[in-house]
């Protein structure tokens, strides 16, 4: 995403709010300003909003597929590969765990009165189907997730049985080694970088759609929203600087047997080039010369980590959607009990395997995991004008994360 979009799109949030507040406070339930928003900015964001929804399953099919495909390397390495995954699982689950427990003891959705949230929930968009009814045993649960007809789960938005069957794709492409398969999985990869192009052409039409959806919501609910908005930045930041500080420090330190001072010190390169370009995969030279240069780690081990680490490895992403789907729960007023919200924790450590490592490579994610959790799917626009310093404060985490697992990985590694 270039400089001057992220600019816009700030400036579509700001504009949009100053707009919305304005004609709230000079207008208020005229029947002028229901006419414009219900005939101008609101269809005009929904569409924005379709437009990503529309490409939501063709990523994650062929975002998870690939992603499992690629750990084909783990069978050629054995014990790094193997050690390079069970690392991966571990940092993601307490990267997330320490975005739900922050965003659950400040509760920064919170805070509308019941009034403004009754209106903001009667005109929100519907959220999708869940992957199972409520009610339903963890039995019935488990057994859904296995779809009995792919399409049909598509359709009815069973996004949970789309990734199952999209983790099924990636082993049967790891397991059958032919030149039709590696040619089905060129056909992904082609689907993929499509889908990803079609995404960015998306997101450059990002500044009108966040300036049409936050001026319908501020209008509607007056200088309230911004204030839960500026809670939930301030979450975001703090998790990932206890993720990026603290959890990563102790890992180098005691599993890395590194001193974190010098950790940091070597990957300072790499920090920068991640929070300046919002991109891992755009990071990637940058980390792999750190790793040979300054952090001195054998290059079979970096080259290995930090390849599948860009794409599969993605902490501070996967703590990002879990912060934001439990902020727009409260936002919304929608209870997720505990059951669900380990839900949330499994889907965003997948996500963080299946998210693009480009800017804004997330969104569809959260996107996907708002319709399983029956958040209303507006709620995306609420978050976008904020996201772009978002995107680059967890992309440098994420960098700096696969740092830190090449350090964990390559110690008794012989060079």
């Amino acid at each position: 995403m270039r400089a001057g979009l992220s600019t816009r799109m700030l400036a579509g949030l700001v504009v949009g709010a100053a707009l919305g507040v304005a004609a709230h406070l000079l207008l208020g339930d005229a029947p002028i300003l229901d006419a414009v928003i219900a005939n101008l900015t609101e269809p005009v964001g929904r569409i924005f909003l379709r437009l990503l929804f529309m490409l939501v399953i063709p990523l994650v099919i062929a975002a998870l597929a690939l992603g499992v495909a690629e750990l084909r390397d783990l069978r050629q390495l054995g014990r790094i590969g193997l050690k390079t995954l069970a690392y991966t699982v571990v940092v993601s689950s307490i990267a997330v765990a320490i975005g739900v427990g922050l965003v659950n003891a400040v509760r920064p959705g919170e805070g509308l009165s019941a009034e403004l949230r009754a209106k903001l929930s009667a005109r929100a968009l519907p959220a999708a189907p869940a992957a199972a009814p409520a009610g339903a045993t963890g039995v019935d649960f488990i057994v859904q997730l296995v779809p009995s007809n792919v399409v049909q789960a598509m359709a009815n938005g069973d996004m949970l049985a789309v990734m199952v069957f999209a983790l099924f794709l990636g082993v049967g492409l790891v397991l059958t080694r032919s030149d039709a398969a590696r040619a089905f999985e060129t056909a992904l990869q082609g689907l993929y970088d499509v889908v990803m192009h079609l995404l960015g052409l998306v997101i450059r039409i990002a500044p009108l759609g966040v300036a049409c959806l936050l001026f319908s919501l501020t209008a509607r609910l007056g200088y309230e929203v911004l204030r839960q908005l500026g809670w939930y930045v301030a979450v975001v930041v703090i998790a990932l600087a206890l993720q990026q500080f603290v959890v990563y420090s102790i890992s180098v330190r005691w599993l890395g047997g590194m001193q974190p001072r010098h950790f940091f010190r070597a990957v300072y390169p790499a920090i920068v080039t991640a929070f300046s370009t919002a991109s891992s995969n755009a990071t990637l030279p940058t980390a792999l010369q750190v790793a040979e240069d300054g952090l001195r780690l054998p290059p079979q081990v970096s080259r290995f980590v930090l390849s599948i680490g860009s794409t599969a490895n993605q902490n501070g992403t996967a703590l990002f959607e879990g912060v934001t789907v439990l902020f727009l729960a409260q936002f919304y007023g929608v209870d997720l009990p505990i059951p669900q919200q380990v839900l949330v924790v499994i889907i965003c450590i997948l996500g963080g395997i299946g998210t693009a490592g480009v800017p804004a490579g997330s969104i569809p994610v959260v996107a996907m995991i708002l319709g399983l959790v029956g958040v209303p799917a507006d709620g995306i626009g609420i978050i976008l004008g904020v996201d772009r310093v978002l995107d680059m404060c967890r992309t440098t985490v994420n960098v700096t994360g696969d740092l830190a697992a090449a350090v964990v990985v390559a110690r008794g590694e012989p060079r």
